[in-house]
């Protein structure tokens, strides 16, 4: 199947765990972010730290590798029991991780003026680890990008985004 990856907006990391994960972090009694009221979209396989990060620094008009900040661990939390035993218990072995993605992202990604976004469009749609189905997929997903992160801004809300394995 693959790696899955879910991107919405919360006002703070309590409601992004609950809403992603399940209350308190239960993900036994979760519920889709579809049923969880959440404001998302589905990404499949556009992961936060290579894929979103090279759109944002496109965007931006950096390089991928002069980032200076990058997506956050907020479930599980951390530190990974290096050593230690997990079992079925564990939230480490759910296959479940939520990331908050830095304020400055959401920043860029909301700020994108709609005469870039076709250059953004085409520099993104050239990275080797997608592959869109054709120019105007990628511009949907990057028109899709920006809305999400200009309701957050709006809202005043960080963006997350759910990796399900």
């Amino acid at each position: 199947m693959g790696v899955l990856y879910d991107y919405f907006r919360a006002s703070d990391h309590t409601t992004a765990v609950d809403r992603a994960i399940g209350p308190g972090g239960d993900w036994l009694r979760g519920t889709p972010l579809a049923e969880s009221g959440a404001d998302w979209i589905d990404a499949k396989g556009l992961d936060p730290d290579v894929v979103l990060g090279q759109l944002v620094a496109h965007a931006e008009g950096i390089p991928f590798a002069d980032r200076q900040d990058a997506p956050e661990l907020v479930w599980p939390e951390p530190p990974y029991p290096h050593g230690e035993p997990t079992g079925p218990d564990s939230p480490w072995d759910t296959g479940l991780v939520l990331q908050q993605l830095p304020d400055h992202w959401r920043d860029v990604l909301a700020d994108l003026p709609e005469d870039a976004v076709p250059t953004v469009t085409a520099q993104w749609y050239e990275i080797e680890e997608v592959a869109f189905a054709d120019p105007l997929d990628a511009e949907h997903t990057v028109l899709t990008f920006t809305a999400l992160a200009l309701r957050a801004r709006t809202a005043g809300d960080h963006l997350y985004c759910r990796c399900s394995l």
